[in-house]
């Protein structure tokens, strides 16, 4: 019987991604040997798959790619900040990353659609790795963006590696002028929205019930400070404007010089190319933003360990 020294937990666990009980088990069912364990691990988790789907999963990876004309964002989610660092998972979420360009955002499409090489749908082969990991692995959510005419920005912020990390955002511009004169405009635009996190690209696209939500909060903001009704509604409008400098993209103080609108920038880049830039949408993904994450102590936590 070999022994299963830590190192080899360790060598199996890094390879792998794998709970560290989860290696030591595998390395003790396959005497020690380094990729029958790999094998084993991938076999015994394939039949846990179904019981993992079950745990919170809010770490992971957003993911980005490119292709002329558009660009694709997906979210994937793992259960610990451990598996974003595991080259298996970062391999498949930049390919499904890829993938993603030719789904349109339609999330249940990318699932269904095929990976390349090994004869399973996305779906699968993320089945395929939590055999491997030991960890619930979701893919979260996807859109596109596609600026025909104009330039897709995109920007990942603090990334693990090159278009993966916990930030990402795209923005399309539309535009008559060449695409190369825009693209460095459009990755800036794609980092004042990672910075700002804007609503909206316009007031007018704004989603009204936002608006009227605030305009009731303001109202009886006015009404708490006595101020007459005759006056509130003027009071309201006033408010509301600095509601929509803090929400809207355009009324946003541009990021790179503190003191201008973004409008005004677009302005200024439309006298500078000699035609109308303007932006047509943006998407900004931050990991594991709306779950609603468990809290364990540690004591749960190893016991769950233990237990899986």
């Amino acid at each position: 019987m070999a022994q299963i020294t830590a190192a080899l937990v360790k060598q199996l666990r890094e390879k792998t991604g794998a709970g560290m009980m989860d290696c030591k088990k595998a390395l003790t069912e396959t005497d020690g040997e380094l990729e029958a364990a790999v094998d084993w691990l991938r076999k015994s988790g394939l039949a846990q798959a179904q019981r993992k789907a079950g745990r919170t999963a809010a770490e992971g990876l957003i993911g980005l790619a490119t292709a002329p004309g558009k660009a694709a964002i997906v979210e994937i989610n793992a259960e610990t900040d451990f598996v974003a660092r595991n080259d298996d998972f970062r391999a498949v979420v930049r390919e499904v990353a890829t993938l993603a360009l030719d789904c349109d955002g339609d999330v249940e499409r990318l699932s269904a659609a095929s990976y390349p090489g090994t004869g399973r749908t996305v779906t699968e082969e993320i089945t395929n790795l939590v055999a491997t990991i030991g960890e619930n692995i979701q893919l979260r959510r996807t859109a596109v963006l596609a600026a025909p005419a104009g330039a897709v920005g995109d920007y990942i912020h603090m990334p693990a590696t090159p278009g993966l990390g916990r930030l990402g955002v795209l923005v399309a511009v539309e535009s008559d002028a060449p695409s190369e004169s825009l693209e460095r405009p459009a990755h800036e635009l794609a980092m004042h929205v990672a910075a700002v996190s804007p609503q909206a690209v316009s007031r007018d696209s704004l989603d009204q019930v936002i608006v009227e939500r605030e305009r009731a909060v303001l109202a009886e903001q006015a009404r708490a400070e006595g101020k007459p009704e005759k006056i509130i509604e003027k009071m309201i409008e006033g408010r509301l404007r600095k509601f929509f400098e803090e929400v809207v993209l355009l009324e946003q103080t541009w990021i790179l010089d503190g003191e201008s609108r973004v409008k005004a920038v677009l302005e200024a880049l439309s006298a500078e190319l000699g035609t109308s830039v303007s932006v047509s949408g943006f998407v900004r993904y931050q990991l594991g933003e709306g779950i609603e994450r468990e809290s364990k102590d540690f004591a749960a936590e190893v016991a769950e360990q233990l237990g899986s």
